[in-house]
């Protein structure tokens, strides 16, 4: 027979994935927990049992009995002849389960209704946890049924996932019904069961949808090596082919770009740079600040920091609306990037020329030898192997490169001297730990503030 109660178990089933079994066990446990609450109330408590009848599609529920020969009280014994009704093999003294009125059955049950349904929702926890916990990080498509509180829940099947606010893209805008695709970002266990959390701004969503779209890196042909991205404005991937008869950003441009158009499409107009990848840094570097064009790389290993030189009129180009295209790059090599005009350069060449000729000993050629050396400053000068100074500079003699030397720390000691604390502090991040100390000097207003000078020995 096919009851509402049948049909409800063989929709869940059906539905949410969850073992028959498990669901007739929550619906058991639960009328009989409500069962006793109810039989409690009642000084004659029998103990009670619950059987889940498949073939009439409904909960029976039992009270044991003892079988007697003289009934004197019915609500707690059953006479013999009536019990060997149930069990022939009934004796005096057994114990023996009695069918309750089905309409006490019913009222247990609607009591144990809610029971029932945290059991199913916790089984139901289970399926979908189970089902999904291995397809972290893997795109999921599904259907935009509502927004509560910024959040976006969609639909994706067997379950409802929610597209937090942090993890939509700025711009970005979700109707019902709008069928949408996100990344698996987590799964995060709450009370009401695990909650599949959605991203359509991380990195990783791009990467996946460049996985689908593009056989080559499907197949490992192709490799994302670095992906930077500004959600909703622009994207920078660097790619690289592991067969030289394949480009690899023709590859994921695809014929006529079908390919990047597709995913510029699902990305609702966001705009790609495919750059290829490259060991060489400063090549690496010049591709990443595309479509600007640059004339000069300066590297910093150390540091991980690039100089970068790029004509007047590219200068907008190189660091894009609003810092956006320098700041890709920057997060695409790993590095700090610091974009300079040629005409910036050349001011700053010739005030650190003028500054080193300054300096006693020091001559036209002889700072430009230096400047082109590295040497921009007068840390640089006073600070740096006179030996090698020596070498890079027109002198042959190293009792002029230590003159030099010390010319170049007594006026960086004057210029400290005439700097304020905060400037001190800020040019303290250029002088080697080594060469200064904390000491005490008077200020114009006779007050006494903590400065830094040089602290070498003076020479000559």
């Amino acid at each position: 027979m096919l009851t509402e109660l049948s049909r409800v178990i063989d929709s869940v089933v059906k539905d949410k994935g969850v073992d028959k079994d498990e669901i007739i066990k929550a619906v058991e446990d639960s009328v009989l927990s409500a069962a006793e609450k109810l039989f409690r109330m009642d000084d004659k408590y029998n103990e009670l049992e619950v059987h889940y009848n498949e073939k009439e599609g409904e909960v029976e529920l039992f009270e044991f009995k003892e079988v007697v020969e003289e009934l004197l009280d019915p609500d707690i014994e059953i006479i013999l002849d009536e019990a060997r009704e149930l069990d022939p093999d009934a004796e005096i003294g057994d114990l023996i389960g009695v069918k309750i009125n089905p309409d006490f059955t019913r009222i247990a049950i609607q009591n144990a209704k809610q029971k029932v349904l945290q059991k199913l929702k916790e089984a139901e926890g289970r399926v979908i946890f189970g089902e999904f916990i291995d397809r972290k990080g893997d795109l999921v498509g599904g259907i935009v049924r509502r927004v509560e509180r910024k959040n976006v829940i969609v639909d994706i099947g067997r379950t409802e996932a929610v597209l937090p606010k942090e993890q939509q893209v700025p711009r970005e805008y979700y109707k019902p019904k709008e069928r949408i695709r996100a990344i698996l970002l987590d799964i995060v266990e709450a009370k009401r069961g695990p909650q599949l959390i959605l991203s359509r701004s991380s990195n990783e969503f791009v990467r996946k949808l460049f996985i689908t779209e593009v056989p080559e890196i499907n197949e490992q042909i192709v490799e994302i090596k670095a992906i930077s991205r500004d959600p909703g404005g622009r994207t920078k991937r660097a790619v690289e082919s592991k067969d030289p008869d394949v480009d690899p950003v023709g590859a994921c441009v695809g014929m006529r770009g079908a390919r990047v158009q597709n995913i510029i499409q699902e990305l609702r107009g966001e705009k790609i740079d495919i750059i290829p990848w490259s060991n060489d840094t400063a090549m690496y570097a010049c591709n990443a600040l595309s479509p600007a064009k640059v004339n000069k790389v300066i590297i910093d290993e150390s540091n991980r920091a690039i100089e970068v030189i790029v004509d007047d009129d590219q200068l907008s180009l190189a660091i894009g609306r609003k810092g956006q295209n320098v700041r890709l790059a920057s997060q695409l090599t790993d590095c700090k990037i610091d974009i300079k005009t040629e005409s910036e350069v050349k001011k700053e060449q010739q005030e650190v020329i003028s500054l080193m000729m300054s300096l006693p000993k020091v001559g036209e050629v002889t700072a430009n030898l230096l400047y082109n050396e590295g040497y921009r400053s007068l840390e640089d000068i006073a600070f740096a192997d006179p030996e090698q100074l020596l070498r890079m500079s027109s002198h042959d003699d190293l009792e002029e490169i230590e003159k030099i030397q010390t010319a170049a720390r007594i006026a960086l000691k004057n210029k400290l001297k005439q700097m304020t604390v905060e400037d001190i502090e800020a040019a303290t991040e250029e002088i080697p730990e080594e060469a200064i100390e904390e000491v005490k000097v008077e200020n114009d207003s006779d007050t006494v503030k903590e400065q830094t000078i040089i602290n070498k020995d003076e020479e000559g």
